[in-house]
């Protein structure tokens, strides 16, 4: 995966929530993890940056990207 700003907005095309991660990501659980179809074209696995429950996004939900932490991109729902 390249960690260029080339990422664009798109639609969740699914999704999940991690509640048994693996020992490096263990802290951050619970948290969501998506497959979003980009409006650029392509698809992207990306962490959703949700603080609670209702943050989260649905399949069919737009996100938006935000920026790459530690080279995992991470998206909110859009606005």
């Amino acid at each position: 995966m390249s960690t260029d700003k080339t990422l664009s907005a798109g639609t969740v095309y699914t999704e999940t929530v991690v509640y048994s991660p693996p020992e490096t990501f263990a802290a951050d659980a619970p948290y969501q993890l998506a497959i979003v179809a980009l409006d650029s074209g392509g698809r992207v696995t990306a962490r959703i940056d949700a603080h609670s429950p209702e943050d989260r996004v649905k399949i069919g939900d737009r996100a938006e990207f935000i920026e790459f932490r530690k080279g995992i991109p991470f998206y909110r729902k859009a606005q």
